[in-house]
């Protein structure tokens, strides 16, 4: 099944903005480029805006209003023309979904563009299967996998079922259920800096019910998320690959996993 949206109306493909976020762009650009390929596969024409930046949710995060403001008004420039916006992402989508409006509350004209903007943000799986009607990908995987479910993506955006369904529509793909899949990995952005005592211990946690699966991936949806498990799990020399969940949908697993090496 194919997207529709206002642009469809006249025959045209449904014109998607990539967000493609900070961590993609700097750590793990195959995320961006295995999210392109899902939604021409869901029939969307892609543009990925060469003018964007961070979400800005780092600044909000931390209190920096006017940082957080100022970066959040280039993100409603870049991405005012574009039917949707798409990110790999459930916590920046959901600084754009979310908290956006609260930021410019009270302006009303940048209020109202925050709001149109938010009302076409989404999570990049919830929008192929909510919006595009994408019930199983073009991609197979072999192997035993498991899901860390990322705490915004979960709570701020209701991202559970959906890439659970795409995977197991998925030829040879074994999913296992992960213990405490809903639990928070440590990495929570300044958080695991803030406090890597806590940081540590909580991800200690995750990766003992990453191993108590027996699965030979952990996938999720935040690299976040990803890059901190990653790399606790390489650090106790545990033998299991970390993925964006993109990539496997995407059938691009030939590379390196997180942690492994550059891509």
């Amino acid at each position: 099944m194919k997207a529709e949206s206002k642009a469809s109306e006249s025959g045209a493909s449904p014109r998607v903005g990539l967000f493609v976020t900070c961590l993609v762009d700097l750590f793990r650009p195959s995320v961006g480029f295995a999210a392109v390929a899902l939604l021409r596969q869901a029939g969307c024409t892609v543009d990925v805006p060469r003018a964007q930046t961070c979400c800005g949710q780092p600044a909000y995060n931390s209190g920096d209003r006017a940082d957080a403001r100022a970066i959040a008004r280039n993100v409603l420039d870049v991405f005012s023309s574009h039917d949707y916006v798409v990110a790999p992402s459930g916590s920046c989508a959901a600084m754009i979904k979310v908290h956006y409006p609260a930021l410019f509350a009270d302006d009303p004209a940048l209020a109202k563009r925050a709001q149109d903007l938010a009302d076409r943000t989404h999570e990049l799986v919830s929008f192929l299967t909510d919006f595009c009607g994408i019930e199983r990908v073009e991609a197979d995987h072999s192997g035993r996998v498991t899901y860390h479910d990322s705490c915004s993506g979960l709570r701020e955006l209701g991202v559970k079922d959906q890439p659970r369904r795409l995977m197991a529509a998925m030829p040879g793909l074994e999913l296992v259920d992960l213990p405490g899949a809903d639990v928070c990995c440590g990495f929570g952005g300044s958080f695991c800096v803030k406090y890597p005592d806590v940081s540590t211990e909580i991800v200690a946690r995750k990766s003992a019910d990453i191993q108590a699966t027996g699965a030979d991936t952990v996938l999720a949806g935040d690299l976040g998320c990803l890059l901190n498990m990653a790399g606790h799990l390489k650090r106790i020399g545990a033998d299991v690959a970390v993925r964006h969940v993109a990539e496997v949908l995407a059938g691009m697993t030939d590379g390196p996993a997180i942690g492994d090496g550059a891509d």
